[in-house]
């Protein structure tokens, strides 16, 4: 239960309850900002894993209100307002993609629109009434931005308090998420405690390094592995993260056992095994979780194949595809993120169709049938 937890508000209490007997009720939201969960996530979805396993409730939340403005964390400039159809949109795949993980027969999905698109002004004026802007104003990151003369809006004071409401309406005993969203959950404690609810002890799970070493992982700076992403593309890209990360990642994205990550560790520092290799177990697990061992297994050779001996990969994800033009394909099989980063690649001449290069995005789908598109050196997909 340690493993790649920082911090745990209050451990005591903790222990408390996990050794009662009582079945809990652990709480964990996500806001829909994005259509696609990456590994950053996957961190905390480990860990409810575990407690799932251990026989409590998973009440896992979509803040599809919530989402519609955005948590400011980590937000140098104000947050805006998004549509609630987009945000709908984000969220409609979200119970597929946390089933890779959590067993969804025994996981509670709510949304907190449920109860803040019934919440009256009065009704939020009160809840509001219940904090002070002093205490709003002691994130790390509002004191960042006033220091640097930015903006605040007032609905961004106001997303902690909502966020610690949620736990109210959830009647949540324990919560776990990251460090960054430490403070928003402490929130909810006082207001447990008002309405007669005992009040939710936080398990904060470290942050995950994205694939470029420095930076948290996410989707906005390019730096992530997605959970939905083929096979191959899990591969390379854990392949590509610096040798400072591989124990982060070995720790917080599979379930290799604590000693042999030990084991792994000393090995690393005494130069006794090659970090490509430890790079390539991580891989292989990883790729194991979300697509299966045969999968895992091919996704390995074609790797190799490729990139030691240099080879066209052997192994080539097949997709049914809906879009009408190469451009659409693209961004349809997540080759790439968009249409504008389809037009980049196209321009920088890494698109090829079977093998010849292609810079024409309106290229008509039904041409590419049969045919394996690539882009970049590692993205391979054939087109049914």
């Amino acid at each position: 239960m340690t493993r790649g937890v920082a911090q745990v508000t209050v451990r005591e209490s903790v222990e408390k309850k996990l050794r009662s007997g009582k079945k809990l009720r652990i709480k964990h939201g996500v806001d829909p900002t994005t259509k696609d969960l990456h590994l950053g996530y996957a961190v905390v979805y480990e860990k409810l894993r575990k407690l799932q396993q251990m026989g409590h409730t998973i009440v896992f939340l979509i803040g599809d209100f919530t989402a519609r403005f955005g948590d400011p964390t980590d937000k140098e400039s104000q947050r805006t307002l998004r549509d609630k159809k987009e945000v709908e949109a984000a969220a409609k795949s979200y119970a597929k993609q946390i089933g890779t993980i959590l067993d969804m027969q025994k996981t509670e999905v709510r949304h907190n629109s449920a109860w803040y698109d019934k919440l009256s002004a009065e009704g939020l004026l009160r809840l509001m009434s219940r904090f002070t802007v002093a205490r709003m104003l002691e994130r790390d990151m509002f004191q960042k931005r006033q220091e640097a003369g930015h903006e605040i809006g007032m609905h961004e004071l106001v997303y902690p308090v909502l966020q610690g409401w949620d736990s109210v309406m959830l009647k949540s005993d324990i919560t776990v998420v990251g460090t960054d969203q430490t403070f928003n959950e402490l929130q909810a404690r006082k207001l447990q405690e008002q309405e007669g609810q005992e009040p939710q002890d936080i398990i904060a799970m470290d942050i995950l390094v994205g694939t470029d070493g420095h930076l948290k992982m996410s989707q906005s700076l390019g730096n992530y592995v997605g959970i939905m992403e083929s096979a191959m593309e899990q591969y390379g890209k854990l392949m590509s993260i610096p040798d400072s990360a591989i124990l982060s990642y070995l720790t917080l994205v599979t379930r290799i056992s604590a000693q042999e990550i030990a084991l792994l560790s000393e090995e690393l520092t005494k130069d006794k095994v090659n970090p490509r290799d430890v790079k390539m177990r991580l891989a292989k697990e990883v790729v194991t979780i979300y697509h299966g061992a045969t999968t895992a297994e091919k996704a390995e050779q074609a790797f190799i194949l490729q990139f030691q001996k240099h080879e066209p990969p052997t192994y080539i994800e097949e997709i049914l595809v809906k879009g009408a033009t190469l451009i659409e394909v693209m961004v349809e099989t997540k080759l790439v993120a968009s249409k504008g980063e389809g037009r980049r690649m196209l321009e920088q001449n890494a698109v090829k169709v079977d093998g010849e290069k292609v810079v024409d995005g309106t290229l008509a789908a039904k041409k590419l049938k049969g045919k394996v598109l690539q882009v970049g050196k590692r993205k391979f997909v054939k087109i049914t």
